[in-house]
């Protein structure tokens, strides 16, 4: 059997072997077959080509929340041949202004929480529950659709830029089939599995979710956000076999007191990634879900979803130690190539993680923001200009394939695995002296009634940076705390202030915003 070139495909493939045998989505009380699944998104492709006057639309908006038009929807815009672009009802209005103008938007679909929250300026086609209950019971659709090219855009996911212009992230179908191609065979899905969706579809983690459930046979069981902060609660009234989050949610059920020893009889597989995994959260995690395989996904939206993997040893006794506490990213996926470069732009065993492979993708949406993030290095040359673009590399023109993606991680080879030791710019100068943020984030963790701490560097009133800790835990004593580190740290590693929090605050895809703790932090002196 050929493997599938288009996202669609991957879906297609499944809904003509399994039809009205096996259950593709579950939102709440709705189950839909991979058979009315596909008949739905079907109906509503053709209902698209007509909102667009009669022409197959480039691309299109998916303005929806976790319902049942959400998935449908994300399926009749590709079998359009169109692009999906994720819109977020919750996010500012403003925001998604500005997504719907930089994507040139031909039209978006809108679930009922979508059509409340919309302002888009463009076609707005709204599929409530009434909308899809005619949609099912009409004939079926005549208009033809265009096919999708390997080379055409799958998804566009847009995601914070530095200078708080939203970047444009076009992720080709050729780009999802190599990550599919490795990914679908690692989990063991297929009929039977119940795979969850943590994720909201604006964060490329919910791509996996969805085509590594649908291209196995699978179900993907939609958890609704207030679900997620009960994680234990969930995983067993859904009877979920496969979970895939962030590590946050891992601090949501510990918090609640529910992580107990065996509380998770039915899954077989968890994986995790968007942050960092620490090795004691993983050690709770898998004494509540001991039939479990852990895994950790690690992979920027640039290189579709994840590109590097670690399965944890079945016994923590075996679980290797890291300098920072966090469990290792592993390897690449086999299709993948990958280069860690000093800061001098040399090959090392310590440095900034670049990759390049089939999952590499294109260049960004606004080619301007290709500037400074591909690096020309061969093996029989050197990486001009530090790593910023060649003199021949335009920025309007795509990247090539054989230029590596610069992630903006650190990592290190240990024992044959990547640790990840945080972004570029976690290793910070402090009174001349170079300290991973990382290191003092570990040892803070080690600290009696910690459960999860970050550093930052901030400036003080001199100009000056120093660092300043913000942790989260039952019993967190900050004098007991500064004891602990001066025991084990040198005293410039020593952050100058320790705050309290009864939770770490987390952005809308479930990271540690730093952002927001830096303004926090830095109030006041």
């Amino acid at each position: 059997m050929s493997t599938p070139q288009t996202a669609y495909e991957w879906f297609a493939r499944s809904a003509a072997a399994f039809g009205h045998d096996c259950v593709a989505l579950e939102v709440g009380e709705e189950r839909l077959t991979y058979a009315d699944l596909r008949d739905l998104a079907e109906r509503l492709a053709a209902r698209l080509v007509a909102a667009n006057g009669g022409d197959a639309p480039r691309r299109v908006g998916l303005l929806a929340g976790r319902s049942v038009t959400a998935y449908a929807g994300y399926l009749a815009i590709l079998r359009t041949g169109a692009a999906v672009v994720p819109l977020n009802p919750e996010h500012p209005r403003a925001r998604t202004a500005d997504i719907v103008k930089a994507a040139g938007l031909d039209l978006a679909v809108a679930d009922a929480s979508g059509a409340e929250s919309a302002d888009p300026g463009i076609p707005l086609l709204v599929v409530g529950a009434e909308e899809l209950d005619a949609l099912r019971a009409g004939p079926p659709p005549e208009c033809s659709h265009r096919e999708s090219d390997p080379d055409d855009v799958a998804y566009l996911i847009f995601t914070s830029g530095s200078t708080g212009t939203p970047k444009g992230v076009p992720i080709l179908h050729r780009n999802l089939s190599a990550y599919l191609g490795h990914l679908t065979t690692r989990y063991d899905v297929g009929p039977g599995s119940r795979l969850s969706q943590t994720f909201d579809l604006t964060f490329d983690g919910s791509v996996h979710d969805l085509f590594v459930a649908w291209a196995s046979g699978g179900t993907l069981v939609v958890q609704q956000r207030s679900q997620l902060m009960s994680p234990v609660k969930t995983v067993n009234a859904q009877r979920l076999t496969h979970w895939f989050s962030v590590p946050s949610l891992i601090t949501f059920a510990s918090r609640l007191g529910t992580l107990r020893p065996g509380s998770m009889p039915t899954l077989r597989w968890s994986v995790f990634g968007g942050e960092p995994l620490h090795r004691a959260a993983a050690e709770e995690w898998q004494a509540a879900a001991p039939g479990s395989t852990l895994e950790v996904l690690y992979g920027p939206t640039e290189l579709t979803v994840s590109c590097t993997a670690f399965r944890l040893p079945r016994d923590p006794a075996d679980w290797p130690a890291t300098p920072n506490g966090t469990v290792p990213i592993g390897t690449c996926h086999p299709s993948l190539d990958l280069l860690l470069l000093d800061e001098n732009g040399r090959p090392a065993d310590t440095g900034e993680l670049c990759i390049r492979g089939p999952q590499r993708f294109p260049g960004y949406l606004e080619p301007a923001n290709n500037t400074g993030r591909f690096v020309p290095f061969e093996k029989s040359g050197a990486v001009r200009d530090g790593g910023e673009a060649g003199p021949h590399d335009s920025a309007a023109a795509p990247p090539p394939d054989r230029h590596w993606y610069r992630t903006g991680d650190r990592a290190t080879v240990q024992d044959g695995h990547l640790v990840h030791l945080g972004r570029t710019d976690h290793q910070v100068k402090i009174r001349g002296h170079r300290i991973e943020l990382g290191e003092i984030e570990a040892m803070l963790r080690e600290q009696p009634g910690v459960r999860d701490a970050v550093v930052l560097a901030v400036p003080a009133p001199d100009g000056e940076p120093e660092l300043k800790a913000a942790v989260s835990g039952d019993d967190c004593v900050p004098q007991r705390l500064y004891a602990g580190l001066g025991d084990r740290l040198p005293p410039y590693m020593v952050p100058s202030r320790i705050t309290v929090l009864g939770q770490l605050p987390l952005n809308a895809n479930g990271k540690i915003d730093r952002n927001a703790l830096l303004a926090e932090l830095g109030r006041g002196h």
